[in-house]
């Protein structure tokens, strides 16, 4: 699928910008709104981008960031209180103004054996290998983008993950990271038809660059299918790390976190 041309971005968002007050706007963060960096901790979003979304949370009837990171930090990073943040794949919700974030329970209980796991994966093979992990709560990132040998870290963290699935943990690949997670269904698509419920809404974007955003074009497919949304528009975010389905499913598609800034702002001026 092709760039959209200015016009046919205006056109495709269309449906929501002439009534913002039954419409949602979700979004994912890396990749996203900040883009791809080696390490997680250097992520930023751009002051612009974040103005937007300050923009947009006054005129739409739901805006939300809906990320693997933790809600606290997801919220940290973007730097706009209105709005709301689905974390740690849709685990936490943060709601606009609220200052800690909802967690379902039986996700907050495995913190201590997910904890208890990376701590004892940090062995000196992987600091040879230079892989990071990354404390999420209940979710332990292991990180390999940039390393020496990113085959090298790749086949070690294999091991790890069927280690990790002999522990009980739940496992999941993303881009050059791997995450242990606990054995509890949450996606993305979980936050958005959560968050979905909570709103009068009759339309709904959701903008994304990885495979766990899929789950989230999933649920507005779901959600249009039973009547609950009249229009759905999933936006992907195209980069040279972006799984297929990503580009295949989109209606429409982007190049990286500026195309996603040009979305935002036809949404906000349109």
């Amino acid at each position: 699928m092709s760039v959209p041309s200015a016009d046919a971005l205006e056109q495709g968002l269309q449906r929501l910008t002439q009534d913002p007050p039954s419409a949602a706007i979700f979004c994912d963060i890396d990749g996203t709104l900040a883009p791809i960096v080696r390490r997680a901790e250097e992520a930023h979003v751009p002051e612009q981008i974040s103005k937007l979304l300050g923009r947009l949370g006054r005129r739409y009837g739901l805006v939300a960031c809906v990320s693997g990171r933790s809600a606290a930090e997801a919220r940290r990073l973007v730097a706009v209180g209105s709005i709301a943040y689905a974390g740690s794949h849709g685990a936490e919700l943060l709601e606009p103004g609220s200052r800690q974030p909802r967690l379902i329970p039986a996700f907050k209980s495995w913190e201590g054996p997910v904890r208890g796991f990376a701590a004892d994966q940090d062995t000196p093979e992987l600091r040879r290998l230079r892989i990071r992990i990354e404390d999420k709560g209940s979710i332990a990132a292991f990180h390999w983008r940039g390393v020496p040998d990113e085959d090298a870290a790749r086949t070690r963290l294999e091991r790890l993950a069927q280690e990790a699935e002999r522990g009980g943990f739940a496992t999941h690949w993303g881009r050059r990271v791997l995450e242990i997670r606990p054995p509890i269904a949450i996606d993305k698509g979980q936050a958005v038809r959560d968050l979905s419920s909570r709103a009068d809404l009759r339309s709904a974007l959701f903008g994304g660059d990885d495979a766990t955003d899929l789950d989230a074009f999933d649920a507005l497919e779901a959600l249009a299918a039973e009547g609950e949304l009249d229009h759905v528009v999933r936006v992907g975010v195209k980069s040279d790390e972006a799984p297929a389905g990503i580009v295949e499913r989109a209606d429409l598609v982007v190049d990286g976190v500026r195309g996603f800034e040009r979305v935002l702002e036809v949404l906000a001026d349109g």
